[in-house]
């Protein structure tokens, strides 16, 4: 059928009522989010944001309502999607912003793709990778991938992906959304070694909307943590309270999940996977600990500072 691109789109939306099919590749994924509240009589009050991209340009597409349980977990970084009957909206300008692996691509930030079960009903057809042809010209998911010898040298809330054996994990714990409200964020601690570095990469990691992996984070699994950000605390001597937390747009990947992800091909990951075959299990075990308390970023030495 006749395409359009997504360059083409930003020019001419505003004279159409119809669209044209898109063909995109999705780039990044958020976590989804619950808006419901008890004066709304909204069935399914669920959202979730994507940024996808073709040969012009990256835009950010919205997945409403009854269509987020359909179709999110299908939807993953790396899937290639045909858009038919689909709405064209202005930007939600507050709205978090990934950092995309490849810095040169055009970013089209005025409108947004709005996929709704009504007005009109949105088709969506995932087009399976075998089937995807060069001539389309969608782009590559990139990463920008850190190693924890790289990681000191880097500035507060720089965005970037890690791959690690996991050697600590912490129990689940929880802290309130807002001072006084309800709602909490569920989160843990985990240390991860690239044997780049004699110290761990320190993560923060929230549970995202990926319950059985955030579960099942344990010692000597592989783990990969893509959208993360740099925390420093700049008071402090500033190398030794770095860690990573995760954003909006985080994933979380763990040994099972790894198979035909796009990060695989990645040098950095290949480097990872290579030292790996250097250690002996039974060694990096023997160093390896579950549970308790973690208070991270720690307290003073002394009372006085404290």
């Amino acid at each position: 059928s006749k395409l359009t691109s997504l360059g083409q789109l930003e020019m001419t939306w505003r004279s159409r009522v119809h669209f044209h099919p898109l063909l995109v590749r999705v780039l990044h994924k958020s976590r989804l989010r619950y808006y419901g509240k008890p004066e709304k009589k909204v069935d399914m009050p669920y959202q979730a944001y994507f940024e996808v991209a073709d040969g012009s340009g990256m835009m950010s597409m919205v997945l409403w309502n009854s269509l987020c349980p359909e179709w999110y977990n299908s939807m993953k970084v790396g899937t290639v999607l045909l858009l038919e009957q689909y709405a064209v909206k202005t930007s939600y300008p507050f709205k978090t912003q990934p950092t995309p692996g490849d810095s040169q691509m055009k970013r089209f930030a005025t409108i947004e793709i709005s996929l709704n079960v009504r007005d009109p009903p949105t088709k969506i057809s995932i087009i399976p990778e075998e089937m995807v042809k060069p001539e389309w010209g969608l782009p590559e998911v990139k990463y920008r991938f850190i190693t924890r010898s790289e990681l000191d040298d880097l500035p507060n809330n720089h965005s970037c992906d890690v791959i690690g054996l996991v050697t600590f994990v912490g129990r689940a714990e929880r802290a309130r959304k807002r001072e006084h409200g309800e709602d909490f964020w569920l989160y843990r601690w985990a240390h991860a070694i690239d044997g780049t570095s004699d110290q761990p990469f320190i993560l923060e990691i929230f549970a995202t909307s990926q319950p059985d992996v955030f579960e099942h984070i344990h010692p000597m699994t592989y783990l990969v943590c893509t959208q993360m950000r740099v925390v420093r605390d700049l008071t402090e001597s500033p190398s030794s309270t770095v860690y990573l937390t995760t954003s909006n747009e985080s994933q979380i990947f763990i040994t099972g999940c790894h198979k035909g992800q796009p990060y695989t091909k990645d040098t950095k990951v290949k480097n990872f996977i290579q030292w790996t075959k250097t250690q002996n299990e039974a060694d990096q075990m023997k160093k390896t600990v579950i549970g308790g308390y973690y208070p991270f970023p720690r307290p003073p030495s002394n009372f006085l500072k404290y």
